[in-house]
């Protein structure tokens, strides 16, 4: 399983932000930043932030995909 963060970008739209107003109210640092845009991981402490700023839940920024297995 592989984390994706496509409904955070898509709220960040809903709520007119750019990805710098989100690591401005934040308080995230630019490479947190850059790993969320590479659907890398990041620690529940940006998360948290992040749900905090955008009055949100988990669920509403992140999802679990099952990765492709190759035979």
């Amino acid at each position: 399983m592989t984390v994706c963060y496509n409904k955070l970008w898509k709220l960040l739209i809903d709520k007119n932000m750019k990805k710098k107003d989100l690591r401005l109210a934040t308080g995230m640092s630019t490479t947190a930043l850059a790993k969320l845009g590479k659907n890398e991981h990041v620690s529940t402490e940006i998360l948290t932030k992040i749900c905090k700023a955008l009055d949100c839940d988990f669920c509403d920024i992140i999802e679990l995909v099952k990765e492709e297995q190759h035979d």
